[in-house]
């Protein structure tokens, strides 16, 4: 057996030089150095994934596929190559096995109209968290609508860890699918999501995972997994916006009706009948975001340069150097405290609304999110309106965590803490 070797934290002159790859950063706010702690919602675009999508309009901007001019098959070669960079990225067995979307919303979507609503029948299950972020609560709540299915819920704790016996409970007989996240975008717990995925498939139950936001911090392998799909968006993973991928096993994807009807996802039409093309392509009908396909490969390759677990030990650096810095501030709660955790840090200030703080920390250039994260439930289950985030991304460094620190004394000094 390989040995397996120790990930090495990045120095302060590494990080400093992948910070250098941003152009974002030269940007001043009110002022002030941009530090941006928004990771959650968005990530900043390295010089390499911004020239990507440039070099794609200035020599290859045609449509893909079927075009017999030049144009056309530079552009075909460069979307139809991000396919197979993105599948060896999350080591999918087949390019054919990814799905281009615009992002985790549409690919859970497209697995809850056209997997999952075909199967389900009254009194049927579907399984979720409730940690999960509202594009993994209502697609299934439209299907329920639509089929008579039922809405199951697995707790978590105060800690915001999920309560996996209770989990394995409640996998029964009518579970239809479980649909969870990898990482919990309002708590930043990780879910143990290999052992959830096992624990289902013994019942006979395919799993989807909302990787959102796990691809740009933690290693996935959707094969060691053996998840049946997963879903993730480019733009939180310096990719751009507007493009995102849903994978699925082949068989699956093989089984699956199209969601939606145009150009580009049929072999032939004719007014009595239409025969759909292969997967991937029938679920990608119309033209595609040609460039973002581009760019996110780029931008996954720049993640795969780094690496996932070097990204992954840094971030962690900055969690527990803010995680203990946050704890000392006075009328200060943090919101999700669970061991396993990814980069973010969501807090409450006794008496002060979120916003306020974010209004605030804004004004010293600090920019972090505000408000109940598209995760209501979550708010409800630890009884506040909502949270500040700040989330943390490989470009971040222990003197943005001390710039946010300052700021919050100004918060504090504002509401008289």
């Amino acid at each position: 057996m390989k040995p397996i070797e120790p990930v090495m934290i990045p120095d302060d002159e590494t990080v400093a030089r992948w910070r250098s790859d941003f152009p974002i950063f030269r940007e001043l706010i009110h002022g002030n150095p941009l530090v941006y702690l928004d990771n959650g919602a968005t990530t900043q675009k390295p010089s390499a994934v911004i020239d990507a999508q440039r070099d794609y309009y200035e020599h290859a901007n045609a449509n893909v596929h079927r075009g017999v001019h030049e144009l056309s098959q530079r552009a075909t070669d460069a979307y139809e190559g991000a396919r197979e960079r993105i599948a060896r990225f999350i080591n999918a067995a087949r390019a054919e096995e990814i799905v281009y979307v615009r992002g985790t919303t549409e690919a859970i979507n497209l697995v809850a109209q056209s997997y999952v609503r075909p199967l389900a029948k009254p009194g049927d299950e579907i399984l979720i968290s409730a940690m999960e972020h509202h594009s993994n609560i209502v697609p299934w709540q439209f299907v329920c609508e639509q089929t008579g299915a039922v809405l199951k819920v697995v707790p978590i704790d105060d800690s915001g860890a999920l309560d996996v016996d209770a989990y394995r409970q409640m996998i029964a007989e009518r579970t239809r699918i479980v649909a969870i996240t990898h990482v919990s975008n309002a708590l930043g717990t990780i879910n143990p999501v290999a052992r959830m995925i096992e624990a289902a498939h013994a019942r006979d139950v395919p799993v989807l995972i909302d990787g959102a936001q796990a691809v740009a911090h933690l290693p996935v392998d959707v094969r060691a997994l053996d998840c049946d799909f997963y879903a993730f968006s480019g733009h939180k993973a310096y990719g751009p916006t507007g493009i995102g991928v849903l994978y699925a096993k082949a068989d699956r994807l093989e089984a699956m009706p199209p969601w939606q009807g145009g150009g580009d996802m049929i072999r032939s039409v004719t007014f009595d009948k239409t025969i759909y093309n292969a997967i991937p392509w029938k679920f990608e009908a119309g033209t595609p975001d040609i460039s973002g396909a581009i760019a996110l490969a780029v931008a996954l390759d720049y993640v795969n340069a780094i690496g996932s677990e070097t990204i992954g030990a840094h971030e962690a650096g900055l969690l527990a150097y803010a995680t203990d810095a946050m704890r000392a501030i006075p009328h200060l709660r943090l919101i999700g405290t669970a061991t396993e955790k990814a980069a973010i840090l969501s807090f409450v200030l006794d008496h002060v609304h979120a916003h306020d703080v974010g209004t605030i920390l804004d004004q010293y250039g600090v920019a972090v999110r505000a408000g109940h994260h598209c995760a209501m439930p979550v708010m409800q289950r630890f009884g506040v309106p909502a949270t500040v985030r700040a989330s943390f991304a490989l470009y971040n460094t222990r003197a943005d965590v001390e710039a946010l620190l300052k700021a919050m004394a100004h918060v504090q000094e504002v509401f008289g803490q």
